[in-house]
């Protein structure tokens, strides 16, 4: 069915051309034609099987690795061990599937824009169809606040008004005609006559053919560019993965050596310690398990933190992408601005009065109040006419709609939320001048007249573009009464207009006129002539009250911030320099024509000045988020309409609003903002800073006890010295003590300066060699030596060390400390005290990886409630699993006197008290060299 350029042809070539009439289609053709085209909907893309996701979980390297090592318990006899290995591994794994799982079904569902039902025109009869049913052909009858089905050429319109905001980013409704358009070079979305499905009715009635639906329409091709772009995996899984990896083959490599060299010297094997239970400490000992259990539930602890500040994440892994932001695309209307047209600034009667208030609701002042004043009167008609010449309705909150609202043009509702401050209302102004007629607006005339009858006489309201409006006075009213209308009152009009144009405010005019009896039919020639000039109204839509302290933020924090809009430059670059996002005085404005002509290098250079976008496309915006990318940064875009979408979808962080924002973005979208707060992306910003901060305070906090469980294994294997820790003890650290203080460091509230410092490279990673080497080099170590003190003092004061280590059996013990017990007994104590001493020693490596470099201090002791709340669980776990019998033999301990706990306490305050040390040194040299 041929549908090129139906915008250039006549209407009785559109019908012929959609083979349809203007009865519309029959019930048999339609069915026909629905068989053809299928239903109007949006196709969506194939979701993957739950069962394959499941089974990606249990891919991981982390469960082959225990799997491995529970076989090697089963092989050495240790059955029990065996078991509570792959309970831990598959339980551990089934809670991480069933954690994200959870995250992703909360805001999963896509909901169609598209309206539920249609009023059409089909065997010559009204009908309203379900929307999924329209067709190629159908004939559209259009009213004011209908939403509209599909892609249709206009063929009847009375002061038809779409707003096409969801697609072009224009906050303005755009004028429809049924005349044919030619205009060269302007899309689809730019034509005067084509109407889009997902767009609404602004104002006006109308009839337009349908020639596209579904998947063919302009929405449902930017759906088709939202749903092919594939989501990459995040950088933090990619990394974990990498860095797990190693760890994971360096520990198979080790416990592959142990277990050949068991084997292959027969004196290893007549040791004590089986070189397969070596081995598999070593496997248990060195894979972090407890890490991914860590990692989720601090990111979904962020998530749930950052819900309750009104930023809604789809997304576990988002929140630490947000903490790489360095370039914000941000639409304007919707985002920037409220996408709620207000009056700011009047002219009457020589008179500029500001009006305060923003939106819909009727709040505000004005300054200088006109009550009292000679031009009250004045002021009084000009909003009697605002409200009078009017097609817009103001609608209150209600229990649906919480906020105040409009159905029609939003220009329109301006004017009338402005006589509502004034409590100038439309009910009782229309028992006043019912109206009785009305000559529509016209792009020619660029005006609307309505006509009301009062008690003796009829009244023309008029409002239009001033100038238009301004031609057709010849009086103006001043304190109550019609004067004439001077050159210099002219000439002060104008100026006036020109002042409000150039801060970017859109001007109506309105006038009056009283009419002679009626004598025929009302036209534009017998109406609209010998006016009186009432004033000028100027409207903008003003930026959210948030955005220019969040804008302040992001330039403080190192984050640009790049307007990409539909709506005209000037208007950009007006409210750009209004929120402060502009540094200089002359920002390059690019349209969408002149990007097209761009190649990608040109492209790349004009992104190294300050530059506005605008008059931009779905496909524009995609190109400049790619653009952007391939430059190194991390690009979040912010928008709420369908236009937005693809944009949102190829951003590393898609950010639409949540109350203004089309189903569509939000689907596209990897954060929503509730509230639609543009201020809460800064504390989205902040907080992923913060998790990725956070997620280095636990790994390091996990790494570290890696060592003193890692290389008693692979000492004993090494060198005659008893084993000091079990495998169940490992386990019993890792899932158990270890993580909820691990947790409470994955918490930990944002430090004071965080804002205060550029977003880091892309592709700086989280673990880096500087985290390595504190966790294995410094932390780790430092709690290798003090757990093995206590190993060895109590196998040394109960005289047994020389048993174990007959090198050192000449050593004196002197008898005041001398405590004698068995060698068994001896060494189950040295077992326990050890493993107590990791746990010790823990304590003070949770507040030492409180922070990098800065001290406790300037965290605040006791503001970490959760990370008090996992130590004292963490004393409580260890002190049942030593005193609680079954617990004891369990885990392989024995009680130990409760006079050892000083001594073991004293490891977290020496480790600390280390860390405090190297930490001083460190800023000390840092500020040394900052004065040098």
């Amino acid at each position: 069915m041929p549908t090129a350029k139906i915008n250039t042809m006549e209407i009785s070539e559109v019908y012929q051309a959609m083979e349809t009439s203007p009865d519309g289609l029959s019930a048999a053709e339609a069915e026909s034609r629905k068989s053809l085209y299928g239903n109007n909907h949006l196709s969506e893309q194939p979701k993957i099987p739950l069962w394959v996701r499941i089974l990606d979980h249990f891919r991981h390297p982390i469960i082959w690795v225990m799997v491995g090592a529970s076989l090697i318990a089963a092989i050495a006899g240790e059955w029990v061990l065996a078991l509570i290995i792959l309970v831990l591994s598959f339980a551990n794994t089934t809670f991480l599937f069933w954690r994200e799982y959870r995250a992703e079904q909360a805001i999963q569902k896509l909901q169609l824009v598209l309206p539920i039902y249609a009023h059409v025109i089909r065997d010559n009869q009204d009908a309203h169809i379900s929307a999924l049913d329209v067709v190629p052909g159908d004939i559209l009858i259009l009213a004011e606040g209908d939403n509209i089905p599909a892609d249709a050429r206009v063929v009847e319109e009375y002061g038809l008004r779409t707003n096409n905001s969801t697609l072009t980013g224009e906050a303005v409704p755009s004028r429809k005609t049924a005349d044919p358009s030619f205009y060269e070079g302007r899309s689809e979305l730019e034509q005067s006559n084509l109407i889009f499905a997902g767009t609404s009715v602004a104002s006006g009635t109308g009839k337009a053919v349908v020639f596209a639906t579904g998947m063919l329409t302009q929405f449902g091709r930017i759906a088709h560019l939202t749903q092919t772009i594939k989501d990459p995996p995040s950088r933090l899984k990619l990394e974990l993965e990498r860095i797990i990896g190693i760890i994971t083959w360096v520990a198979i490599g080790i416990a592959g050596l142990i277990l050949l060299a068991g084997y292959l010297d027969p004196a290893t094997r007549t040791r004590i310690f089986d070189p397969r239970m070596l081995a598999l400490g070593v496997l248990v000992a060195a894979i972090p398990e407890g890490l991914p259990v860590t990692l989720t539930l601090s990111l979904a602890i962020a998530v749930q933190r950052l819900a309750q500040k009104g930023v809604l994440s789809k997304k576990l892994n988002t929140v630490e992408t947000l903490g790489n932001v360095s370039v914000i695309c941000t639409d304007k209307s919707g985002t920037l601005t409220q996408n709620q047209m207000t009056v700011r600034e009047t002219w009457v009667a020589g008179q500029q009065i500001k009006v305060t208030g923003v939106g819909y609701e009727p709040k505000g002042q004005f300054i200088p109040s006109p009550i009292g004043e000679l031009y009250e009167i004045d002021f009084i008609a000009l909003l009697e006419a605002a409200t009078c010449c009017n097609n817009a309705r103001v609608i209150s909150p209600s229990p649906e709609h919480p906020l105040w609202t409009n159905l029609g043009d939003q220009t329109e509702a301006a004017l009338k939320v402005t006589a509502l401050k004034s409590d100038i209302k439309e009910d009782a102004l229309e028992l006043i001048y019912p109206r009785i007629h009305e000559i529509p607006f016209d792009a020619r005339r660029k005006r609307m007249t309505t006509i009301h009858r009062d008690a003796s006489k009829e009244v023309a309201f008029v409002k239009g573009a001033p100038r238009e409006i301004l031609q057709l006075c010849t009086h103006i009213q001043m304190n109550g009464s019609a004067e004439a209308l001077t050159d210099d009152v002219r000439k002060e009009i104008l100026t006036a207009n020109d002042d409000y144009a150039r801060n970017a405010l859109r001007v109506l005019a309105l006038a009056k006129r009283i009419l002679p009896l009626r004598q025929g039919s009302y036209t534009v020639e017998t109406v609209e002539r010998d006016l009186v000039f009432l004033g000028l109204m100027a409207m903008m839509d003003p930026p959210r009250p948030e955005v220019e302290l969040a804008i302040s933020t992001f330039r403080e924090a190192g984050i640009r911030i790049v307007m990409i809009t539909g709506d005209y430059g000037l208007t950009a670059e007006s409210l750009a320099r209004r929120i402060g996002m502009l540094a200089t005085s002359n920002p390059r404005i690019i349209t969408g024509q002149e990007l097209d002509a761009m190649s990608d290098s040109e492209l790349t250079k004009s992104l190294e000045q300050e530059t506005l976008f605008a008059r931009m496309a779905p496909e524009h915006k995609m190109r400049l988020v790619s653009a952007f990318q391939a430059k190194g940064d991390v690009v979040a875009v912010t928008g709420d309409g369908v236009n937005d979408a693809p944009a949102l979808r190829k951003a590393d962080v898609g950010i639409a609003m949540g109350i203004v924002g089309t189903d569509v973005a939000k689907e596209a979208a990897d954060i929503i903002l509730t509230d639609d707060n543009f201020g809460a992306i800064v504390t989205a910003i902040e907080e992923g800073r913060t998790v990725y901060n956070n997620i280095r305070k636990f790994m390091t906090y996990i790494f570290s006890s890696n060592v003193p469980e890692l290389l008693p294994f692979i000492i004993t294997a090494v060198f005659p010295i008893p084993l000091a820790l079990t495998v169940r003890q490992i386990l019993a650290v890792d899932l158990g003590t270890d993580l909820l203080p691990a947790l409470g460091l994955g918490v930990e509230r944002p430090e004071p300066d965080i804002m205060h410092y550029p977003p880091r490279p892309k592709n700086k990673p989280v673990i880096d060699g500087g985290l390595l080497w504190r966790a294995f080099g410094w932390l780790g170590m430092i709690e290798l030596v003090l757990c093995y003190s206590g190993f060895f003092s109590v196998l040394f004061l109960s005289g047994n060390l020389g048993t174990f280590i007959p090198a050192l059996s000449a050593i004196h013990i002197p008898s005041a400390l001398f405590i004698p017990m068995s060698v068994y007994a001896s060494y189950a104590i040295a077992n326990t005290v050890y493993h107590a001493g990791v746990v010790a020693s823990q304590i003070g490596n949770a507040f030492a990886c409180r922070t990098e470099t800065a001290h406790n201090s300037t965290m605040g002791w006791f503001t970490n409630k959760y990370l008090w709340t996992g130590i004292g669980v963490e004393l409580f776990i260890i002190f049942m699993l030593i005193y609680v019998p079954f617990l004891a033999g369990a885990f392989n301990h024995v009680r130990i006197p409760l006079y050892y706990w000083p001594g073991l306490f004293s490891y977290a305050v020496i480790l600390y008290g280390l860390e405090w040390i190297r930490k001083h040194l460190l800023r000390r040299n840092d500020q040394k060299r900052t004065v040098h």
